[in-house]
């Protein structure tokens, strides 16, 4: 299932990227145009989770957050060139999920959407990945390819389903990197060589070659 989420961003240039990143991560992305019908676009699209800036034209961003909550519990990620603390409380007392400021991170951002989807939709979200018949077993940490099955450490889990989210895309170092910190998992450019060798050697031992390609200068590529 793909997961529907609102950008309720003025800025036009801002708010095609945003969407051109969602689209991209396999997300279904539809952006408000007429803000005095933020609320009937919220109740019509029903997204799985908004995207909010503050300053808006008509209600700001804490309005419609209020407005919001008054009906759905969907997680509300605030993403606004305002950033003092002021307006950060305000974010979470009036029922923000979570406050970035721009210019953002989109690794940092892409995760804490996961993460957030996750919480909200346990239920509904895939505990198995599978790219070319390569399957990545989240509960249960370890990967498995034609009935044989390597377990692995919480890092290389993480390292692995970035890939994975990402299948078919290329992934830089630096992007991973900011994933795995912002998963509170501290791993610097030396360490995630060393697991990026070890989640190769695993998939060696359960029969699979050449499936973590590295794109020189670029990052790491699963195909």
């Amino acid at each position: 299932m793909k997961h529907r989420i609102l950008i309720v961003e003025d800025d036009t240039t801002i708010q095609q990227q945003l969407k051109n990143l969602l689209i991209g991560n396999g997300y279904e992305a539809e952006s408000v145009a007429d803000f005095s019908q933020v609320i009937e676009q919220v109740k019509s699209f029903e997204p799985h989770l908004t995207l909010l800036d503050i300053k808006l034209p008509g209600d700001d961003g804490f309005t419609i957050c209020s407005r919001i909550r008054a009906f759905s519990d969907m997680p509300i990620i605030f993403v606004t060139s305002s950033n003092t603390d002021m307006d950060e409380l305000n974010s979470i007392m009036l029922g923000g999920d979570a406050f970035i400021t721009k210019p953002y991170n989109t690794a940092i951002l892409l995760a804490k959407i996961a993460a957030l989807l996750k919480r909200a939709y346990k239920s509904e979200m895939q505990e198995v990945l599978t790219w070319n018949d390569v399957s990545l077993h989240l509960e249960g940490s370890f990967i498995e390819y034609d009935g044989r099955r390597a377990e692995l450490t919480k890092n290389e889990m993480k390292i692995l389903y970035y890939l994975f989210s990402h299948a078919g895309k290329i992934c830089s170092r630096n992007d991973i990197i900011d994933f795995l910190w912002d998963s509170q998992l501290y791993v610097d450019d030396n360490a995630l060589s060393v697991n990026m060798t070890r989640i190769r050697d695993k998939l060696a031992a359960v029969g699979v070659s050449d499936f973590v390609k590295t794109k020189h200068r670029q990052g790491y590529l699963i195909s």
